[in-house]
């Protein structure tokens, strides 16, 4: 049995519906389900669901034993202002898992985050020591002080996880992200404003330096994100924190050029100011450097963005709903 926690999430529920696929018995956990995050398991054949909460519960009392944890689960939003309620949620809860596998010798694979890097003025390199990052907000902290903890224990000989790995995902995209609403990548933006208007309105840029929709970042197609994932858990990676990206980076004018010509319609692409809440906070370039995971054999060949964004609007307007 596989756990997999945020399994109705993004990135947990593309990769629920990839191990279902390859028959393994599934235990998802997740907090109490909303319909919009409900239908993200729609498809799936039989599994087990444990509310986050109770799933800690169980793997104390011994109730549970799962022989992976895939650790999806995490307050994703870059605004929230609650360190404490960050803490426990996303560095406390994977403490708590990181010492359950250590004891029972299980695979760990965790999301941490490209958040982690900041305003990339150090680089986007997982070989950079997270203790010399400094990200831009609250969510990014919580994640990176989660891969110093790791490290550390693993540096002071403490019991690890026989099998771990962090995966610093950047700007995912693809099906199955309709929950996240503000945070939903552009391309899943672009789709609705197209339906709703006919059109797609981008940020302004605040760099005088980068044109308005110049903002580049690596855009990676959600379906490569869960084979890094299972990569890293079927093969003999060293322990560690690793990139999981597209090695590309493209500006959200290709990005949303590529939903209108996925359409098949002209593009139409006008600029909003961006909000106060992301100014001094926002990103203008994101590129993952790859190397360290293809060194360690990974060949997980990455999916053009032009591809990506023709598999999800397809997923979208109703095509093939099958798992990324």
């Amino acid at each position: 049995m596989i756990a997999v926690t945020g399994a109705a999430g993004f990135i947990g529920s593309n990769l629920a519906h990839r191990l279902a696929a390859e028959g393994h018995a599934l235990l998802l956990v997740d907090h109490e389900l909303t319909p919009a995050k409900a239908a993200n398991l729609a498809g799936l054949p039989r599994f087990a669901f444990s509310r986050h909460d109770h799933f800690l519960e169980d793997l104390s009392a011994g109730r549970v034993e799962p022989d992976a944890v895939f650790h999806l689960g995490a307050c994703s939003s870059t605004t929230e202002p609650d360190w404490d309620y960050l803490r426990r949620n996303n560095v406390e809860y994977t403490q708590h898992l990181w010492e359950w596998c250590a004891a029972k010798g299980k695979p760990l694979l965790y999301a941490s985050s490209a958040a982690t890097y900041g305003d990339g003025s150090q680089g986007f390199d997982d070989r950079t020591r997270p203790s010399d990052l400094r990200p831009l907000n609250l969510y990014g902290k919580s994640k990176n002080d989660f891969d110093i903890w790791a490290l550390a224990e693993v540096a002071a000989g403490r019991p690890a996880p026989p099998k771990w790995a962090g995966l610093k995902f950047f700007n995912v995209y693809g099906p199955r992200e309709g929950h996240k609403g503000r945070m939903a990548s552009v391309v899943l933006q672009t789709h609705k404003q197209i339906a709703a208007t006919g059109g797609m309105k981008l940020f302004r840029s605040t760099d005088p330096g980068v044109p308005d929709g110049g903002q580049r970042r690596d855009f990676v197609f959600v379906g490569d994100c869960v084979s890094h994932l299972l990569w890293l858990w079927r093969n003999g990676a060293p322990g560690g924190v690793y990139n999981s990206g597209s090695g590309t980076a493209r500006t959200f004018l290709d990005l949303a050029r590529a939903v209108f010509a996925a359409l098949g319609i002209p593009p139409r692409i006008g600029f909003v100011d961006m909000p106060a809440d992301l100014a001094g906070k926002y990103q203008n370039f994101t590129l993952a450097e790859m190397s360290k995971l293809r060194h360690a054999g990974c060949d997980v060949p990455a999916t053009a963005l032009e591809d990506g964004v023709r598999a999800t609007v397809a997923w979208l307007e109703g095509g093939e709903r099958r798992a990324a």
